[in-house]
């Protein structure tokens, strides 16, 4: 079943976003690197969101009644629209702060093997959840284009795992990028420009997933074998 494979796919992003999220916060507690901070949010605002997407799923499962005749799997879009505003709003939006924060004020970065080994363990996480994402999406997708399973797909819970950790995996290359190019050039200003870039590639995603699902909210119709 469809509900099945999306909750597999959002238990093991849960898992790996809670478990590399911690390690980023102490990892930027310790270095003092602006681009760990983001990315430490980044984990946590992903932890949060599964956790929502589990409650919109255990939501929209629930039987039809007289006030809701054709069912409740609109909670869902729900759920996941309201994710897509957390990705940017919180996601986003501290990323950018501390990037703009830290090119004010930069300060070199401490300890940068902390920041190194814990973003290698975080691609090591993000890189599995990714890998369990697509599959379940491949197997969705059919013989299809991947944006024209994506346009089609009415389960928005596996495609959203999908970008948010695809959005990860570039912000961790992103924030190893920066962190090392802030000390090999001797600009520590470098970690706070790349703490900005990972803003914006949160704000693309989180675009992207909401106008998907707005999409799903007023115009597609929920599909009757999606639980």
């Amino acid at each position: 079943m469809a509900a099945n494979s999306s909750k597999t796919v959002i238990f093991a992003a849960l898992a790996g976003n809670a478990a590399i999220a911690i390690t980023k916060f102490v990892a930027a507690w310790f270095t003092g690197s602006s681009a760990m901070l983001s990315e430490g949010v980044h984990s946590l605002v992903d932890t949060g969101n599964q956790i929502l997407l589990l409650y919109g799923i255990k939501q929209a499962a629930k039987p039809a009644t007289p006030d809701h005749p054709f069912g409740h799997g609109l909670r869902l879009y729900f759920w996941a629209f309201v994710v897509a505003i957390l990705i940017f709003g919180l996601g986003a939006g501290i990323s950018i702060y501390q990037g703009i924060d830290k090119i004010q004020t930069p300060h070199a970065v401490e300890n940068a093997w902390i920041n190194y080994l814990v973003l290698t363990l975080g691609l090591v996480f993000e890189g599995g959840v990714w890998w369990v994402a697509l599959r379940a999406f491949r197997k969705e997708k059919g013989s299809g284009s991947w944006i024209e399973a994506i346009r089609a797909s009415k389960d928005p819970t596996i495609f959203t795992v999908l970008f948010e950790d695809s959005a990860a995996l570039l912000g961790l290359l992103t924030a190893m990028l920066g962190i090392f190019l802030s000390q090999a050039l001797g600009m520590p200003w470098l970690d706070g420009a790349a703490s900005i870039v990972i803003g914006l590639i949160l704000a693309v995603t989180a675009a992207f997933l909401a106008y998907e699902c707005q999409s799903l909210l007023t115009g597609e119709g929920s599909s009757p074998d999606r639980t």
